[in-house]
């Protein structure tokens, strides 16, 4: 039966549109791309760290560089 239920209710869903709302959720067009440049240098930060084989000097440079491709400056640290 429940089977069946599950089948017949699958037939009539197949065709209806979706749509998923979250009322509280505050998300402009913004602030999803700044969130996502932001996980996304967030995690090459992460995997230049864990990169045995760079020296703290060069952990450091990469990780000027990668703020600075999001838009942020190296400030007195990248300034030569």
């Amino acid at each position: 039966m429940e089977k069946f239920f599950k089948e017949v209710l699958s037939g009539i869903l197949e065709n209806e549109d979706i749509q998923v709302i979250f009322p509280n959720l505050d998300m402009s067009a913004a602030k999803i791309l700044v969130e996502a440049k932001s996980f996304g240098a967030l995690y090459k930060i992460k995997t230049i760290i864990e990169n045995d084989s760079l020296s703290d000097y060069q952990c450091i440079e990469e990780i000027i560089c990668i703020l600075e491709s999001i838009g942020s400056n190296g400030g007195n640290r990248h300034d030569f």
